[in-house]
């Protein structure tokens, strides 16, 4: 233990005896680790922004779309496939053992207009499990009834930015506003939900029974629908419960063995699983970019030694004639760089901990800095010094001593 601290302070010392040559050499290691940090911190920041953000769609939330992707179907069920209807979701809802809710979803765009302001959004028909599917509570008023659905009653609810942009303050729970040049009496509104993780405005929709959109809005006599969203009791059934879905549809739709399913299934964890993949893929192509500079750094600092060890041949020499060893010198030197690199990492720690926080603060995302990051990063940093320290370090140990006295 006392060989070592002594090896810590004769590297101290020999550090310095050279300031500023060793603070523009651990500058390199500074900037590289700073630069892995940040873009590690702001990368795990977004990638758990992006989770919460998912999670606001709903609880345990599977997605059904008409139309299979395998034949040119659209995953978003807004192309010109109808093969998904009420009876569908009924069904389901009825015959599903793992499925706790259940709600249809028929989708139109209007405008929407109170008084003399007017806003262009999406209009969601549902049933009244809609709350539930979704897990998205009410901030004032109330959702409308199952008697509203079954007489395509005229009442809406309406998202917080469409109560924002058409009321500004305003309450709007009783008042009438005009959808496609009808009157809907507003019920209530919904509780803010944010922008989804692919940059939708959750919060920019008014709803409705969907018997509404169906009959009153798009005046159809038929039952088709756009979504079924469902809502299942735990997500470790997820995979029971696709199957259940998928072979009560197939059932249903009267599709033989062999043939594709005309309905597409999207569960939550899809989406999470992608997104994440992707941040985590950015987030180490950034942070290999940035270890370029790491190696710039260690470049640095074997350039840096390699001077050391020829200033200070004579020094190596007299120590060898009083007793050292080859491997005391070894250690010495590598001790050195290590000790560069080692403060480097330390200060780039601090610098990339400030720079994450400075890019969240003007992009608006959360940074994450783990200690498992901090401690990665440390040991990276004393990895560059033990790996370009060692060769001058080599170089040092395999000095003639007598050779060594005599340079000047």
């Amino acid at each position: 233990m006392v060989k070592v601290f002594l090896i810590i302070r004769i590297a101290l010392r020999a550090l310095a005896r050279n300031k500023t040559r060793s603070l523009l050499t651990t500058l390199g290691i500074i900037i590289g680790i700073a630069a892995v940090i940040a873009v590690v911190a702001v990368g795990q920041g977004a990638s758990s922004m992006i989770k919460s953000q998912i999670s606001t769609l709903g609880s345990n939330l599977i997605t059904i779309f008409p139309g299979s992707s395998k034949s040119g179907g659209l995953h978003w069920g807004m192309g010109s496939q109808q093969n998904l209807t009420v009876e569908d979701a009924e069904a389901i809802a009825r015959e599903c053992p793992y499925v706790t809710a259940v709600t249809p979803v028929v989708r139109a765009g209007a405008q929407c207009v109170y008084r003399e302001k007017d806003w262009a959004t999406s209009i969601q028909g549902v049933d009244t499990s809609f709350q539930t599917v979704r897990n998205w509570d009410m901030a004032e008023g109330a959702f409308f009834t199952e008697a509203d659905v079954r007489s395509a009653t005229r009442v809406c609810v309406l998202g917080k930015t469409v109560a924002e942009r058409l009321f500004e303050g305003q309450d709007p729970v009783g008042e009438t506003v005009r959808v496609r040049g009808m009157s809907f009496r507003v019920l209530g509104v919904l509780a803010m939900k944010g922008t989804t993780a692919w940059g939708q405005d959750q919060d920019d929709t008014i709803v409705t029974p969907w018997t509404t959109v169906r009959r009153v809005l798009l005046r159809s006599p038929f039952n088709n629908v756009n979504q079924i969203l469902i809502s299942i009791s735990s997500i470790k059934v997820l995979e029971e419960a696709r199957r259940d879905i998928t072979s009560l549809l197939r059932q249903r739709h009267r599709l033989g063995p062999g043939v594709d399913d005309d309905f597409s299934i999207m569960d939550i964890t899809e989406v999470t699983q992608t997104i994440t993949q992707v941040s985590r893929l950015m987030s180490a192509l950034l942070a290999v970019i940035a270890s370029v500079s790491l190696v710039v750094g260690g470049i640095g600092i074997m350039n840096i030694m390699l001077v050391s060890v020829t200033e200070r041949t004579r020094e190596i020499g007299l120590r060898m004639a009083v007793g050292a060893r080859r491997r005391d010198i070894l250690v010495q030197f590598l001790a050195e760089a290590v000790m560069l690199s080692g403060i480097g990492g330390i200060f780039g720690i601090g610098a990339g901990a400030a720079t994450a926080h400075v890019l969240a603060r003007v992009n608006k995302w959360p940074v994450l800095i783990s200690p498992g990051a901090v401690f990665i990063a440390l040991l990276f940093s004393a990895a560059v010094g033990i790996f370009f320290g060692f060769y001058p370090a080599w170089r040092a140990a395999r000095l003639n001593p007598i050779e060594s006295l005599r340079y000047e």
